[in-house]
């Protein structure tokens, strides 16, 4: 075998080695003949040409990315700074390659003037307690917008929301207003409740004067169980009523 032979030997080694690529069960790969796609390959060993064929991985997994903290005016005009993370994965390739640059860039930025858009349209109240709802919206929005990308975004979640200091502190005055209010109502609805059962027992003893006599009596057995150095009687008018008619026919 000459030298030629070897060389050329040696060079169809490289060429072949080259050749073969391994794919995870994760990824696929896109190949390029020429510049044109001619379709996906993987997972596993993937065969392409060398010099005229060219491949590009995609990553099938979930992504998750940070959308940084966005100054946002609400409805009310209210200034906060919110911050949400985005889950989002690749479930066409092809089209993540060749209809997009940077799908993680690209899918960042929206999710950042989205968020903004969104929140601007809603007032604080509504961010602070229909965050579920809010999630939702964006979620929708996003993934009817990153669908000619090949992207499915699957879970949008607001983390945080920064309120002015002033905010924080009149937020905190309305909480104890509020709690005043419903303490007030609570102490009004027990009064009620009472005044009712004291109307009840004395449309009972109304009816059965004896049981202010049995009422009396279970005071004077309460009195005595303590140990009070004196001790007041209540007399009830009733008890001297048959004192008061012998005393008029003498």
């Amino acid at each position: 075998m000459g030298p030629l032979a070897v060389i050329l030997l040696i060079i169809f080694g490289i060429i072949l080695l080259s050749s073969f690529r391994v794919l995870r069960e994760y990824q696929r790969g896109v190949v390029f003949r020429l510049g044109k796609v001619i379709g996906v390959k993987g997972p596993g060993l993937v065969i392409i040409w060398p010099i005229i064929d060219q491949m590009r991985r995609v990553d099938l997994r979930v992504i998750t990315m940070d959308v940084p903290p966005q100054d946002v005016i609400t409805k009310d005009n209210v200034s906060v700074k919110v911050n949400a993370v985005v889950y989002f994965r690749v479930f066409d390739a092809i089209k993540a390659v060749i209809e997009v640059e940077n799908y993680h860039y690209a899918t960042s930025q929206l999710g950042q003037t989205t968020l903004r858009s969104v929140l601007g349209e809603v007032a604080l109240d509504e961010l602070l307690s229909n965050r579920e709802q809010i999630n939702n919206q964006l979620q929708s929005i996003l993934d009817r917008l990153t669908d000619p990308w090949g992207i499915k975004v699957t879970l949008v979640e607001t983390k945080h929301v920064d309120l002015p200091e002033e905010m924080r502190r009149v937020m905190a005055r309305q909480a104890e207003a509020e709690r005043d209010r419903r303490a007030k109502i609570i102490l009004a609805e027990a009064e009620y409740q009472a005044s009712q059962k004291l109307a009840d027992a004395a449309d009972v003893i109304g009816q059965h004067p004896i049981a202010l006599q049995l009422r009396y009596l279970q005071t004077l057995t309460e009195i005595a169980a303590e140990n009070n150095s004196t001790t007041i009687f209540p007399l009830p008018i009733e008890l001297l009523k048959p004192l008061m008619g012998i005393l008029e026919r003498k």
